[in-house]
């Protein structure tokens, strides 16, 4: 049974968007989505005036179909990836001063009706960055192998970034006019979600989470297990770019921990032997130096940063 405040609050929203609906501009990064596309720009198009599709690259009608349902259509002769089709989506945006921007995923997973609970936080000023949840609420119908994923890549996420969010891979989020210039990616690939918690970080926007409702209509377009290595490689590659420290000291931490084990393993065996292990020396000193080297090399990029 749904509480009277919630039906309240989302009238609230409604209306804060209806009042709003020219200055709120909806992104729609879009690969060979032509069975979806239509539906999820007319859906839109009833609750802001000026939706963008990003079609990255695609071989089917997707921006024939997006252009029929009233929208904007953005093409990339290729395919570029999702972070490149966002960052195309938003510095479109960027042109019409809006209020708000939104970005939702174009395979007609997420509800347009989503939308107004979505952007309110920023169009009320409690927010720079929303991200809707499908964790929140429960009501999702996840499947287990993608919530076992979600949750190790909301850790490992939260961890490097430290910023923490429940659906860390969320396409569905709103954005303020700060968030907007802020966000200039680095990724190209599905890691682009991530890398929006480092720019959190580091420009020190205002982010909150808000509960949507996502449903699975079919089987996922591309494997489950190459997606999550696009994502974690993706990953690895924001850390070395936004953290530099840290995975430059750790690595120069561990080089030095070795160097000093095969150190003492020489020691132990002269004072045992009255012999010199020269190959146990040998690698300890260059162990130790590249453990120098990977730290001192942390410490300027970071500062560098």
């Amino acid at each position: 049974m749904e509480h009277p405040a919630q039906n309240a609050n989302e009238g609230q929203s409604i209306s804060l968007l209806e009042e709003n609906r020219r200055d709120v501009i909806v992104i729609v990064p879009a690969h060979n989505e032509d069975l979806h596309i239509g539906s999820t720009v007319l859906k839109l198009r009833s609750l802001v005036d000026h939706v963008i599709v990003v079609d990255d690259g695609s071989t089917d009608s997707t921006a024939l179909v997006a252009a029929a349902g009233g929208a904007t259509v953005v093409s990339h002769p290729i395919n570029r990836g999702k972070g490149a089709a966002l960052q195309t989506g938003i510095e479109t945006a960027r042109r019409h001063s809006p209020k708000a921007v939104a970005v939702i995923d174009g395979d007609g997973q997420h509800r347009a009706c989503d939308l107004p609970i979505l952007i309110t936080p920023v169009l009320d000023g409690r927010a720079d960055v929303v991200i809707g949840s499908r964790y929140l609420n429960g009501d999702s119908e996840v499947p287990k192998h993608r919530v076992l994923g979600h949750r190790a890549f909301n850790l490992l996420t939260r961890t490097i970034s430290g910023v923490h969010t429940s659906d860390s891979q969320s396409g569905f989020r709103a954005f303020s006019p700060a968030a907007l210039e802020a966000l200039t990616f680095q990724s190209d690939s599905f890691s682009v979600e991530s890398e929006m918690q480092f720019i959190v970080k580091e420009s020190k926007l205002r982010m909150v989470e808000v509960p949507i409702m996502i449903r699975y209509h079919e089987k996922p377009k591309r494997n489950v297990v190459r997606h999550g290595m696009i994502v974690l490689n993706g990953l690895l590659h924001l850390v070395g770019q936004y953290r530099p420290l840290l995975i430059n000291s750790l690595l120069g931490v561990a080089l030095m921990a070795a160097g000093t084990v095969f150190g003492t393993l020489a020691l132990s065996a002269f004072f045992r032997t009255g012999a010199y292990a020269i190959g146990y020396g040998l690698l300890s000193v260059l162990l130790l130096v590249m453990g120098i080297v990977f730290g001192t090399t942390g410490l300027i990029l970071h500062s560098t940063r």
